[in-house]
């Protein structure tokens, strides 16, 4: 049983229903903090030496790389039943949809450092790296992840079960997967929305 599954099933409940209403969500949140961390480490890593003077730079950066790993996470993983495009149009609108995204989530530090200066007179690395992450991490990010959940499920996978129904790996391997109920909890939490 994989480790998702052993968790979700350890669940109580009505939590656990809930948490299978909102899987595609959750999945998503996931996603989005495994590719933060990504991000971050990315983002600190060039901005703290080699683009010390160009926070921008070093935070559209990171964010292009964390939105290539998004992007495989996501398809297999988040939206891995929803689909409904051609592989190559998914790919350009998720990557339309996360550029805008970067760029949502850049908006806070450009703001902060070409409107109001904040660099100037900040002696202080401590609070240079506060300020980054707030502007970044908090900010950005809860603006970017917002827009492109709501993007995502509406023009890069718009159909739910757009590349059709998996059999549940729970269930026995000679049930026919037609037979599988696309409205049970479990089945859809597992990816069979």
């Amino acid at each position: 049983m994989p480790l998702i599954d052993r968790v979700v099933a350890g669940i109580p409940q009505p939590f656990r229903n809930m948490a299978l209403r909102h899987s595609e969500l959750i999945k998503f949140a996931i996603v989005g903090a495994t590719t933060m961390v990504f991000d971050l480490v990315i983002f600190y890593s060039l901005s703290l030496t080699v683009l010390e003077s160009k926070p921008v730079v070093a935070k559209i950066f990171s964010g292009v790389m964390a939105t290539i790993l998004s992007y495989i996470l996501n398809r297999e993983w988040s939206f891995k039943n929803r689909g409904g495009r051609e592989r190559h149009h998914e790919a350009l609108l998720f990557f339309t949809i996360s550029g805008i995204g970067v760029i949502l989530a850049a908006a806070p530090l450009w703001i902060a450092n070409n409107v109001f200066d904040v660099r100037e007179g900040q002696a202080s690395l401590t609070a240079l790296i506060i300020i980054d992450f707030v502007l970044n991490y908090v900010i950005g990010n809860l603006l970017q992840m917002v827009f492109r959940f709501w993007a995502l499920r509406r023009f890069a996978f718009p159909d739910e079960n757009g590349r059709g129904i998996i059999a549940n790996p729970l269930d026995p391997p000679d049930e026919d997967p037609d037979t599988v109920d696309p409205d049970d909890e479990q089945t859809q939490f597992l990816g069979h929305s």
